[in-house]
């Protein structure tokens, strides 16, 4: 594996830290107390490119790999993780799906929206009771005709509400059943596709997670996924990818905190001397840097298999359930070392703190990342 930074990484970084410090710090802490998800926002980041960056050219994407993507999700997330959320929920979730199991009409059909910015996408798999347990989900697709009628709720779905197109999973079979699943695009304003409740988070309050709401919703055949019952593998396949976005998602924010520490730990003096003078401030940030960057290795593991198309189930599980975890510990220790400063709105660490916990628990829990790599150690 040879993890050099090539120029378009470079130049990726570059690009989304100067995006993020023009366009995203300034207004962040107003987006987060008043729960403003930026939709102008990510049409501007369709512009430059982050929203289709895995999306290849000849459907209006950029074209690029994994390493290049977890760069531009780290670099956006160092300063506000909620917009790093919603960008990696687009491109990996909906527009990964789409991407992933498109037939060439599919691809045509919304690739170059999703990729533009013009439209943000949405992806529905979690229920209000099935969680973890996605072959409980309740939502069904019954077959009428040239047509597939899709009837119940899915709940903390991002963008739930301003998404112009979901991928959204259904029952088309038994209960339980593995291939009793399907995948269907819905467009927004479908008759019978409405929005719910939109819920009030500890943190990543910018980025919009919602309900979405099928009644006697009737879609066209030909936005069927791939073939009847493969929806729930095509899931297990897209969280795989999915893992690699929370695990560069926590990266980012790990490093946003830990490069706030750092610079406030040197101007702080207490005693007569900077702060990260004295030992007790020195181990936590040697804790925290050497967790980062081995987080960052397991992700850029992860992003060499992806972008290689071997197995990553085992890998990105490890690299999201430990980045996920370093990112909340990162965050807490960052909060200590600013003290009292920590605790209040005037500086970057509480906002870090807030949205660092999501993150164990997105796109599969902490635990749940454990019985995967448990079960692919134990074969």
């Amino acid at each position: 594996m040879n993890f050099e930074i090539s120029e378009s990484q470079l130049m990726i970084r570059q690009m989304c830290k100067d995006f993020a410090d023009r366009n995203i710090r300034p207004k962040m802490m107003e987006w987060d107390e008043a729960q403003i998800f930026p939709e102008e926002l990510f049409r501007e980041m369709g512009q430059l490119g982050l929203m289709g960056i895995l999306v290849p050219e000849e459907y209006g994407g950029a074209g690029l790999g994994y390493f290049e993507y977890v760069d531009a999700i780290v670099e956006i997330a160092k300063v506000c993780g909620s917009i790093g959320l919603s960008m990696a929920a687009h491109n990996s979730l909906c527009t990964g799906h789409i991407m992933m199991f498109g037939n060439d009409a599919q691809k045509k059909k919304w690739l170059p929206k999703l990729a533009s910015g013009e439209w943000i996408g949405a992806w529905g798999l979690t229920e209000a009771n099935t969680g973890s347990d996605a072959l409980r989900m309740k939502v069904t697709a019954r077959k009428e005709g040239n047509e597939y009628v899709l009837n119940g709720a899915k709940n903390w779905i991002t963008h739930g509400i301003s998404g112009n197109v979901a991928v959204v999973l259904a029952r088309t079979g038994d209960l339980l059943d593995s291939h009793g699943i399907s995948a269907f695009v819905v467009e927004r304003g479908t008759p019978g596709f409405k929005a719910g409740k939109k819920e009030n988070k500890l943190g990543m309050r910018a980025s919009e997670t919602a309900e979405m709401v099928f009644e006697e919703c009737r879609i066209p055949e030909e936005n069927l996924l791939g073939n009847v019952g493969e929806g729930f593998i095509q899931a297990m396949k897209i969280l795989d990818g999915g893992r690699i976005s929370i695990a560069a998602l926590s990266l980012g924010i790990a490093k946003g905190a830990y490069e706030a520490s750092v610079k406030y730990a040197k101007e702080r003096e207490q005693f007569g001397q900077p702060i990260a003078n004295f030992q007790a401030i020195g181990f936590k940030l040697a804790d925290m840097a050497t967790q980062i960057e081995a987080s960052e290795l397991l992700i850029n593991e992860a992003s060499d298999l992806k972008n290689n198309h071997k197995s990553v189930t085992k890998v990105s599980a490890m690299a999201k359930y430990y980045a996920s975890e370093t990112c909340v510990r990162v965050a807490t220790e960052s909060i200590q070392i600013f003290g009292g400063y920590g605790y209040t709105k005037d500086f970057p660490v509480e906002k870090f703190y807030r949205d660092s916990k999501l993150c164990t628990i997105g796109e599969g829990t902490s635990e749940i990342q454990k019985l995967v790599i448990s079960r692919a150690v134990l074969k």
